[in-house]
C-alpha cells in the first residue's frame, strides 16, 4: 500500500512537472494540506515538508508584519538556508528551477529591504508542495537546536 501510494504521488508530480502544470488552486489545497497536517501549533516540524513551510510561512510573517525588524542569525538566516538546502535538490528540481529558487531566497536575504510582494513566499510555497509530492510525508526533520525561533 505504501509503495503504491509513493508510485502515485510520483506520477502525479511527473505528470505535473513535465505535461500538466498544477493551478494555483491545486498548490493552495496541498499547501494548506502541510500546513494543517504537517506545521506544529510551535517548534519545529516533525518531517521536513512541515518544517519547508513553518520557515517560509516564518519569513513571511517576519517581513510583513515586521519589516524584517526582528530578522537575525539565529532564526530567519538559518530559516533560509534550510529551504536552501532542501530545494536545491536536483533530483526534485531542473537546474534552472533551483536557479530561481535560490534568486528569491537571496532577495528574502536581505534584512535591510523586507521583500513583501507575497508572489515570491507564494513561489516558494509551490516549490515545498512539488518537493512533498515527490518525496511524500516519510522523511522525518532532523531538530536544529541552534535554531531559535
Amino acid at each position: 500500500m505504501k509503495n503504491t501510494l509513493y508510485l502515485l504521488l510520483l506520477l502525479l508530480f511527473s505528470n505535473c512537472s513535465n505535461t500538466k502544470k498544477m493551478t494555483e488552486e491545486e498548490y493552495l489545497e496541498k499547501g494548506k494540506y502541510i500546513w494543517q497536517n504537517f506545521v506544529p501549533k510551535s517548534g519545529q516540524a516533525e518531517f521536513v515538508q512541515g518544517e519547508l513551510l513553518r520557515a517560509i510561512e516564518k519569513l513571511r510573517d517576519e517581513a510583513h508584519r515586521n519589516g524584517n525588524g526582528n530578522f537575525n542569525e539565529k532564526c530567519h538566516k538559518i530559516l533560509i538556508q534550510y529551504l536552501r538546502t532542501k530545494l536545491s535538490d536536483k533530483q526534485v528540481f531542473e537546474e534552472e528551477t533551483i536557479k530561481l529558487i535560490n534568486k528569491d531566497l537571496d532577495r528574502l536575504s536581505i534584512e535591510e529591504y523586507p521583500n513583501t510582494d507575497d508572489a515570491i513566499f507564494d513561489e516558494i510555497c509551490n516549490r515545498i508542495v512539488e518537493w512533498y509530492l515527490f518525496y511524500g510525508s516519510e522523511i522525518r526533520h532532523e531538530k536544529n537546536t541552534e535554531l531559535n525561533c
